[in-house]
């Protein structure tokens, strides 16, 4: 049986990351990669692939040199991947949380940004900007449960809400109706002013003699 030529022998490199960089999500072992891809040259960006948590880099045994210089750039990108920073969709499938929900909490504070990141769409002239979020942070609102707490918090906030509209409400349909019924009232006074009993017969009679 021929061997196979030399150029179709790869050289593989496999990297694991760690469930402290992941968070648990996939989508952020997905956004660890992209950063990798970032990082590498145009050609090499096809060389590289995640399945599950391991990334793994193969080439041609005759592009040793460029396999050299990729090792270098995946193995210093796995080294910071603790520190990178948490993007939207990675942080809403770590704390498994809906889109309004983070931009609620974003807003009012509870989820506190770490700057914002521009970046260009693919095969576009556009840019976007949104808030990134620093992964320690991330984690200790994931150890410590606080989404379901801010759950708890906005249900009793907007329960309270509704009360208060529905008092609202009560309040202005009854100052409504308060004028008209005094009008009425007064109406019916006159009305039995004008027509007591008796009251021909009074005149007929004239005063007590």
């Amino acid at each position: 049986m021929p061997k196979s030529p030399k150029s179709d022998i790869e050289l593989l490199k496999t990297w694991t990351l760690s469930s402290s960089v992941t968070l648990g999500s996939s989508v952020r072992a997905k956004g660890i990669l992209q950063e990798m891809q970032a990082r590498l040259p145009a050609t090499l960006k096809k060389s590289v692939a995640l399945d599950g948590n391991d990334i793994t880099l193969a080439m041609p045994a005759t592009d040793k040199a460029a396999f050299n210089a990729a090792v270098a750039v995946i193995t210093k990108t796995v080294s910071e991947a603790h520190a990178l920073p948490v993007i939207p969709r990675e942080i809403q499938d770590i704390l498994t949380i809906k889109v309004t929900e983070r931009h609620r909490w974003l807003a009012d504070g509870r989820l506190p940004s770490a700057g914002t990141r521009t970046v260009r769409l693919n095969g576009r002239a556009r840019q976007i900007t949104f808030h990134v979020f620093d992964p320690k942070v991330v984690e200790d609102l994931l150890d410590r449960g606080a989404v379901d707490e801010w759950r708890v918090e906005d249900a009793e906030a907007k329960a309270e809400k509704r009360l208060k509209s529905a008092y609202q409400a009560k309040l202005t349909r009854a100052l409504k109706k308060k004028p008209k019924a005094a009008e009425t009232s007064g109406h019916s006074l006159d009305e039995e002013s004008t027509e007591l009993r008796g009251w021909e017969d009074f005149d007929r009679d004239g005063f007590l003699r």
